[in-house]
């Protein structure tokens, strides 16, 4: 089964040494077979000189694993897990910008607050005929949030960060911290 006949998502979360070109050759993992990558977030980690990634893919657990069999024996990735076994805490933000003629920001703020109740929406920008509201929350919130402001409103834009995950409890990369990591 390919990738695009799955529509489980799998969100993987990589620690990474930050050195040019790691992402290219993550990239290049998911396209040589056939996969797309849906979100991407990176950011400095927690230690100096490595990085962070959360993907978010679609595909069946065998494809995956493979993908992650892959990631794994790269030089520069530390470590790779996939989330579908325990949920992992998320967040995401997105910015949907609207017409602001005749807009009562509030009635659309208090729309998306109906609809979401678990995450922040507000009003950033009100300029040019144009209002722009950012959404947080977790995927599914940011999701039903842009639902909301589409039921009130036209969206003329729209830009989303992708999740970024971290394991509840204990750290799944303590382990890997104030020590030398695999070289």
């Amino acid at each position: 089964m390919n990738l695009a006949s799955s529509n489980t998502v799998h969100t993987l979360s990589l620690v990474t040494r930050d050195h040019p070109g790691v992402l290219v050759r993550i990239s290049l993992t998911f396209a040589r077979r056939g996969r797309n990558i849906e979100s991407l977030a990176v950011s400095p980690g927690a230690t100096g000189g490595y990085s962070r990634m959360t993907i978010t893919s679609r595909g069946n657990p065998e494809s995956v694993e493979q993908i992650i069999q892959h990631l794994a024996k790269l030089v520069d990735v530390v470590d790779v897990i996939d989330h579908q076994e325990n949920p992992p805490l998320e967040a995401e933000v997105a910015l949907a910008k609207v017409s602001a003629e005749g807009l009562d920001q509030e009635a659309v703020l208090a729309h998306i607050r109906r609809q979401v109740t678990a995450s922040t929406a507000e009003v950033i920008d009100n300029s040019e005929n144009t209002a722009v509201f950012r959404l947080m929350g977790s995927t599914a919130h940011v999701e039903r949030g842009i639902a909301a402001i589409a039921e009130l409103r036209p969206i003329h834009e729209l830009v989303r960060s992708g999740p970024v995950a971290m394991d509840q409890g204990a750290s799944h990369y303590a382990h890997l911290m104030g020590k030398v990591l695999r070289s």
